[in-house]
């Protein structure tokens, strides 16, 4: 079956190969084609309708035949039934008047059997006998009969051999009484052929008296006496008595029996006498009534009579119809073959069409692969142009800042920095976009922690917002694994973009970033506010102000779903299912991957409604003004939406102007697995402390959703936090938290104050000292009191210190390990041991390079400095190459160099072909020492195979995989900062011992 499948799929190929090169080679000719093959259709068109046209005349003439045929055997039949009830009547009256003595007929018996029996002669007007008389008896017949023999013109017969006067009739030719038929010229003759055939005979036809109607007279012989077998005419003549006639009405009659018939007024039927054939007699119709010449049917007929011929001609009554049955077929047909033809003309035309669209493709494919080549290789070559000498600014102002100056020239110093960075960020952004375009961008698959990613961020903006005197929190779902497997420098790019616009366009109220799990099954219910629309007032949580809505700072925001009305069952909801690690635990394990929902909410300028369509497009922001006026290229939200879109989620946002904006976003994580726990590197973020689990603290904040926030940072801590609303209630809250056990009286050991309700709320200006610090009539110690402020001026950090508050204010954005900072300021929680302080990459750097002699190959001197400065800076001892060949002279085996920092671009022989060859050279030495082993196998018998990675500035062509596919280990970009060396390094010197070689 699947060699035959085989073999129609082969065939089937062939026709279509067929059918496209013979369209290809008559590509010139198609117009010509067509016209012939309409001609063609035109001609079998006609034939077609021919045929039919031919089907349908026969058919017709058929029909005509049968309907003339029909008609004629009827008359002709009813004719002979006549002509046989005529003889009858003469027998009987041969019978009846001459062999029987006296007759038993006469006039009144005649005219009654004949009236009687006339429905057997329906073609017959009448009947009558006439005697024959000599001329020697007339003058006794008349005596007898009592009236004079005349002629048809009713006048007194002259004197002849013999006369035939009528003596008997039927009542509807009585007037036929007395009247010679002898006198008749045409009854003469019909009379004495009668008499000497002894047989019926007809005459031709001619008007009858009384009607005048054309007909024909029927005349029998009667006789006196019996003829002798074979008799002779005279004998004949001797014998015969009279004669009985009959009139046949032609006209009426024939007119009378059509009408019984089917269909008559279809067809024209004329009876014709034809015995002279040169002068043919119309005994029914009209001679040249209108009718369908073109068809005639002709039938005979016979009337008993050998001597006299007749005949029935028939036609139609109207003319043949137009033949649509013959037309539409043919038209059907020439339609059909005209539209196969026209599209098999328009399919050709359209393959030439795109034939030659496929050529100006293949070219423009060409002109567009080269001009992306060419595109490439710009934005490769601008990029290593510019950040060459980038490298060597930053890298300069590094190791400047790192010397002895002045507050003054470290500020320069500082600023410049600032500056290079951002116009390194602006380069990242135009490189991503390109690798975008190019599909040249690909995302990595490493555990991370999700909520460090999002305390950088914090740490990033934290200075600004504060300037700014916004709210700025992150809260994390506790549904949320704390490690997972994805690409957390795009996931930071990504969130960075977002909040990076928000803290940009939001100058009062707050920006707040939410993240939780994207699942069905964890969707809440938004439920909409009993007072408002995005927020209102519940008991026990007031709000501060004059705002009246229930988001973070009180400010109105564009979307209600981030309204506390929604917030508070996320959190209801978690702290329902995550009470115990262990629970917390079967529902990570659940399934192999993730989804996270990420909102990111100011309440910033909004996005006016004619921008909205277009925010996500590249370049583009929502008016000239707002370049002018916050800066930007409008390049990263649309950098956003195709890297979420290359995580396997969504990006969307809703946005009222002058209310703000809340963009969200999905990403799709694998999970981690139990022992991936243990690789996940935190290099800029500690491990959070565990000093302070068991600790009770109490919370005053008016505002539910910001309090939940806080909450949410204490409990990363281990601390467990009542919220109050005002600072009485938290007294209050004090006196119930205290117990006594085992005689000692344990009491909250923090109250956390928000300034903005110790400013201006119910409890504005309080004394802390001045409050009831009293249960069950004890005095206890004042538990530390700590004011949460966003931003705070001299003046109010004094009046919080006469107040009673610590002289540790918490700043906002918080952040676990800043929040447990400042505790430990005010002595809360236990001090961690030296050593374990890891904020930032420099001493695990210091303890990667410390000792290693390391290699650096570049063919700018300036690069060189600032690579082997950066790397002297953590202990490593440096030694510089200026090309690829020198590198090669000083790697050859054996060497004392533990790793190499390889440029890429560099005159004679680049970074990939000198690795090629150092990769060469080594696999060479471990196959002399071992034989035949690979260079894998040599590297885990701990043999040669020196580090090598790629510093360049080309983010574009550098690609991990190139990097691998030509020896590397990996590389660095240039300008490179400590975070991605220390990422680099860490990757090969982590768990390598310094060998000897």
């Amino acid at each position: 079956m699947g060699m035959m499948k085989i073999q129609e799929q082969a065939q089937q190929q062939d026709h279509e190969s067929f059918g496209m090169n013979f369209v290809r080679r008559n590509r010139d000719r198609h117009f010509k084609i067509l016209m012939i093959w309409i001609v063609a259709l035109v001609l079998i068109g006609f034939k077609i309708f021919n045929y039919l046209e031919a089907g349908n005349k026969e058919r017709r003439k058929e029909v005509l035949t049968s309907m003339c045929d029909q008609r004629a055997i009827m008359l002709q039949d009813q004719f002979s039934v006549s002509v046989n009830h005529v003889h009858a009547l003469a027998l009987m009256v041969s019978t009846f008047h001459y062999y029987k003595n006296p007759s038993a007929i006469d006039q009144e018996t005649f005219a009654d059997y004949t009236a009687c029996t006339s429905f057997e002669r329906p073609l017959m007007s009448g009947v009558a006998y006439a005697q024959r008389v000599v001329n020697s008896e007339r003058e006794s017949f008349e005596r007898e009969h009592n009236w004079t023999i005349k002629t048809m013109d009713r006048e007194p017969s002259p004197l002849r051999d013999e006369y035939a006067p009528v003596i008997f009739s039927q009542e509807t030719l009585s007037y036929l009484e007395s009247l010679d038929m002898m006198s008749g010229e045409e009854d003469r003759e019909n009379i004495l052929r009668a008499r000497a055939t002894g047989k019926a005979v007809l005459t031709s036809p001619f008007r009858l008296l009384g009607s005048h109607h054309l007909g024909v007279v029927l005349t029998f012989p009667v006789y006196k006496s019996r003829l002798p077998p074979s008799p002779s005419l005279e004998e004949r003549v001797k014998a015969t008595a009279g004669y009985v006639g009959g009139a046949f009405d032609v006209e009426s009659l024939v007119d009378k029996l059509l009408r019984q018939l089917a269909a008559h007024e279809i067809i024209l039927v004329n009876v014709y006498d034809i015995t002279n054939t040169s002068n043919h007699l119309i005994m029914y119709g009209i001679q040249n009534e209108e009718g369908d010449t073109s068809l005639v049917h002709i039938s005979k007929l016979d009337f008993g009579d050998p001597s006299r011929k007749h005949q029935m001609v028939c036609r139609y009554h109207q003319k043949e119809p137009i033949p649509w049955n013959a037309i539409a077929p043919a038209g059907c047909f020439f339609l059909i073959g005209f539209l196969v033809g026209y599209m098999l003309y328009s399919a050709a035309i359209h393959i030439v069409k795109i034939d030659d669209d496929f050529i100006k493709m293949q070219e423009l494919k060409v002109r567009a692969e080269a001009a992306d080549v060419a595109k490439s290789q710009f934005l490769a070559t601008v990029s290593h142009e510019i950040r060459t000498p980038m490298n060597g600014v930053l890298g300069m102002l590094g190791l400047l800042l790192d010397t002895d100056l002045s507050s003054t020239q470290r500020d320069f110093a500082q600023t410049a920095q600032v500056c290079g960075r951002a116009l390194i960020a602006l380069i990242n952004e135009v490189l991503d976009r390109a690798k975008i375009e190019a599909g040249k961008l690909e995302l990595e698959a490493v555990p991370f922690d999700l909520r460090t990613i999002l305390d950088d961020v914090l740490s990033l903006f934290s200075e600004k917002s504060r300037n700014k005197g916004v709210e700025f929190a992150v809260f994390v779902s506790d549904k949320v694994p704390d490690v997972v497997m994805g690409d957390p420098g795009r996931f930071r790019q990504i969130v960075t973009n977002l909040v990076g616009n928000s803290v940009k366009f939001t100058e009062r109220g707050h920006i707040f970033v939410k993240v939780h799990l994207a699942e069905p099954s964890n969707t809440m219910t938004i439920k909409k506010s009993e007072t408002s629309l995005n927020g209102g007032t519940k008991e026990g949580l007031g709000t501060s102000g004059d705002c009246q809505f229930k988001t973070l700072s009180g400010f109105e925001a564009a979307d209600e779903r981030n309204s506390w009305d929604t917030f508070k069952h996320l959190i209801a909801d978690e702290e329902f299912h995550l009470d115990s690690s262990s629970n917390r635990v079967a529902a990570y394990e659940t399934s192999d991957h993730v989804t996270l929902m990420v909102c990111v909410e100011d309440t910033g300028i909004g996005i006016p409604l004619h921008a909205q369509d277009r925010i996500f497009m590249p370049f583009m922001q929502a008016d000239s003004s707002t370049s002018r006026n916050y800066g930007g290229t409008g390049i990263g939200l649309s950098i956003s939406k195709c890297l979420v879109e290359r995580m396997g989620g969504q990006i969307s946002f809703v946005s009222r102007p002058q209310i703000g904006s809340t963009f969200f976003f999905t990403a799709v994580f694998e999970r981690c697995k139990k022992n991936a726990f243990k690789e996940v590197k935190k290099p800029i973020s500690e491990d959070l402390p565990s000093g302070f689990k068991g600790l009770k603290a109490i919370l005053v904040d008016g505002k539910p959703v910001r309090a939940a926030v806080t909450r949410y940072h204490l409990k990363r801590l281990g601390i467990h936090v009542e919220l109050a609303s005002s600072i009485k209630k938290g007294v209050a809250l004090f006196a119930r938290n205290g117990s006594s056990i085992s005689g000692n009286v344990m009491q909250p050991d923090i109250i956390l104050v928000e300034k903005d309700l110790w400013i201006s709320g119910e409890d504005a200006g309080m004394n802390m000292l001045q409050l009831d610090w009293k249960q069950n009539g004890h005095v206890f110690k004042l538990p530390k009191m700590i004011l949460l402020a966003t931003n705070i001026n001299n003046v109010e950090f004094q009046q919080a210190k006469a107040a009673g508050f610590s002289d540790t204010v918490i700043m906002k954005p918080l952040r676990a390990s800043m929040v447990a900072a400042c505790l430990q300021q005010v002595g809360i929680g236990k001090k961690r041991l030296p050593g374990k302080d890891m904020n930032n990459e420099t001493p695990f750097l210091q303890n990667l390079l410390s000792g290693r002699k390391i290699l650096v190959v570049d063919d700018n001197r300036v690069n060189r400095r600032v690579a082997a400065g950066a790397l002297k800076k953590f202990g490593a001892h440096v030694e510089c190459a200026d090309s690829g060949k020198a590198a090669l002279d000083l790697l050859k085996l054996p060497h004392s160099f533990d790793a190499c920092f390889m440029d890429i671009q560099m005159p004679e022989m680049d970074g990939f072909e000198a690795t090629r060859r150092i990769r060469q050279m080594e696999s060479e030495a471990n196959k002399q020492m071992n034989g035949e082993s690979t260079v894998e196998e040599a590297a885990r018998k701990g043999e040669w195979h020196t580090p090598v990675l790629a510093m360049t500035a080309d983010v574009i062509h550098a690609t991990y995989e190139e990097c691998l596919k030509c020896g590397m280990d990996g590389y660095v970009s240039k300008p490179f900062q400590e975070e991605n060396l220390y990422q680099a390094v860490a990757k090969i010197f982590e768990s390598k011992p310094v060998l000897e070689p």
